[in-house]
């Protein structure tokens, strides 16, 4: 899924957070060279509407002084010498417009760590600022570095607030251990310091590879041209990373929830198909382990895959999935105040009837709340989801024109 091959598979998955604007897709490609957005629309508007991704490399300079010896670039620029090789990774660039939080939430699913860009022309947080951390929080992202984005257009003065207002905004949250990043991505300033911090502030996790293998999906699209011969028609692909286990070319794999059994049916049934090919750092692998961003083509027939229509099933190593869930129970938890939004708005209480959104890694279903007893909802969903018990779900309400996020709840089982 990277148009440069990688020396090795990405091992680890960053995304980035922020208002928009705020310069996350320009980051990224300052780091790796691909600008992320490549839905048309994104190419006119200039901003991310859905999910995007990069892969990009560390490498560092034993001659260089800390925290100036990181480069995306295996030959140092400064001692033109080769450089040591730390790691691949995978930027997963998530839309910063308040009305895509319910999109943002789920590229939040598969981060490790993450860049939070702030803008440093003005006040901080802006509203998806505050947003955008508390979703990373309510998903178990806890290792952050923030880039202090647009130093180049502003004055010593102004910078110097600016770093004092994220300063105590992140003591405030609890995220006090935070390194902030000085950068202009739009000139490449402080690229090398803030890989430097990426690589100190947001370890490769340790993977569960003796596990079934499990992949909650990401994109899902049909690589066929119109006019393609039926002979050479290719299988449906789905991307996504793998959370715990391996994948191999040849393995069968099952996809849940599934399809509807028939048209208009609320009833859905798993999918077996079998891996074809596998694309993981920008080139084709045998297998692929966890960490980091894969595309994998498979058997089933294409129109299956086309236009994301998969994205939010889970795929995974046959009768070893998580359940799927039509009435969900969530033991939940409220914010006080409303994120994302201007303001002093208190969160009411759920009331029974209320239609509310779920996110569940990269799924996202509308449900009907029918109970609520004390901290505990019953749900009826409008598509069933796949997940463990005593797996983080996040909550938002319809509030205005958009979907805000008002709590989280851990699923019963």
């Amino acid at each position: 899924m990277s148009a440069i091959p990688l020396p090795k598979q990405p091992e680890v998955n960053i995304g980035t957070l922020g208002h928009v604007d705020n310069g996350k897709s320009t980051l990224v490609q300052a780091i790796s060279g691909v600008w992320t957005g490549r839905h048309s629309e994104e190419l006119k508007r200039g901003i991310t509407i859905r999910v995007g991704y990069a892969d990009a490399v560390q490498y560092r300079c034993d001659l260089c002084e800390e925290p100036y010896n990181y480069y995306s670039v295996p030959v140092c620029p400064i001692h033109n010498r080769e450089c040591e090789f730390v790691r691949a990774l995978s930027f997963i660039d998530c839309p910063g417009h308040h009305s895509l939080m319910i999109t943002m939430l789920s590229g939040a699913a598969l981060f490790d760590g993450a860049i939070l860009v702030a803008d440093a022309r003005v006040k901080f947080p802006q509203a998806q600022d505050r947003e955008h951390l508390e979703a990373a929080l309510i998903m178990g992202v806890s290792k952050m570095v923030v880039a202090q984005n647009k130093i180049d257009v502003i004055d010593k003065k102004r910078a110097l607030a600016s770093y004092d207002e994220i300063r105590g905004y992140l003591e405030k949250i609890g995220l006090q251990d935070v390194p902030i990043i000085p950068v202009s991505a739009q000139q490449g300033v402080g690229v090398e310091a803030l890989m430097y911090a990426m690589d100190k502030y947001i370890p490769t996790p340790v993977r569960q590879l003796d596990k079934p293998f499990l992949m909650p999906i990401l994109r899902s699209f049909n690589v066929n041209l119109p006019g393609t011969p039926a002979t050479m028609i290719r299988g449906g692909v789905i991307g996504g990373s793998i959370i715990q286990g391996r994948l191999r070319v040849g393995d069968e794999v099952e996809i849940a929830p599934g399809i509807p059994v028939k048209e208009g049916s609320s009833e859905y049934e798993p999918i077996v198909t079998e891996v074809v090919s596998i694309q993981a750092g920008g080139k084709s692998v045998e297998e692929a382990t966890s960490g980091g961003l894969i595309g994998v083509e498979t058997s089933l027939d294409p129109a299956l895959t086309k236009s994301d229509a998969l994205v939010g099933e889970m795929a995974g190593t046959p009768s070893k999935l998580p359940p799927v869930w039509k009435t969900l129970e969530v033991d939940y938890t409220l914010f006080e105040k409303v994120i994302g939004v201007e303001g002093d708005v208190d969160v009411k209480q759920i009331s029974e009837k209320e239609p509310l959104v779920i996110n569940s890694y990269t799924a996202v279903t509308s449900g009907i709340v029918v109970k609520r007893h004390g901290s505990r909802l019953t749900l009826n969903l409008s598509k069933p989801l796949c997940a463990w018990p005593g797996d983080r779900v996040s909550i938002c309400r319809k509030i205005g024109m958009g979907w805000r996020l008002i709590g989280y709840g851990l699923i019963v089982g």
